[in-house]
């Protein structure tokens, strides 16, 4: 077990060190080209992927744009969607505009339904006292 852990050990860190010098951007690579890290690594099974953790590149603060280790963020890095403001304004620009989309729906309805409910009161007003017509008849003079 022992002399398993002795090859696959050493096999995931000059794994895990490729790919990291490899997706590394140029400007975060210190001392040496992409090219002679890459060499280094692949060819100096052990001592390469330990140099190129330890020196090779950039990381934490300074990789972040050098903000002195306050735990900043950079200016165009990635950012969780639920630490990202523009996100979460733009969520809270949605909600409010289908919170805004049914209200105006249901005033629509009420509305609608305030109007025929006006109308069927007017008809029936107008079905139990109909308009007062002229005076019967000619005025003569007993009515004076």
């Amino acid at each position: 077990m022992l002399r398993v852990l002795l090859f696959l050990v050493p096999l995931a860190l000059t794994i895990f060190a490729l790919v990291d010098c490899i997706s590394s951007k140029d400007e975060d690579i210190r001392h040496l080209p992409k090219m002679v890290w890459i060499l280094l690594i692949v060819l100096a099974w052990v001592i390469g992927p330990i140099t190129w953790i330890l020196i090779g590149r950039r990381r934490g603060a300074a990789a972040a744009g050098g903000q002195g280790g306050r735990g900043g963020r950079s200016g165009g890095g990635w950012v969780a969607p639920d630490d990202n403001p523009e996100f979460l304004r733009s969520l809270n620009d949605e909600q409010r505009r289908e919170e805004n989309e049914k209200d105006r729906e249901l005033l629509e309805n009420w509305e609608e339904d305030l109007r025929r409910r006006e109308d069927e009161l007017r008809q029936k007003d107008d079905d139990e006292n109909p308009p007062p017509s002229g005076p019967k008849g000619p005025k003569g003079p007993k009515d004076r």
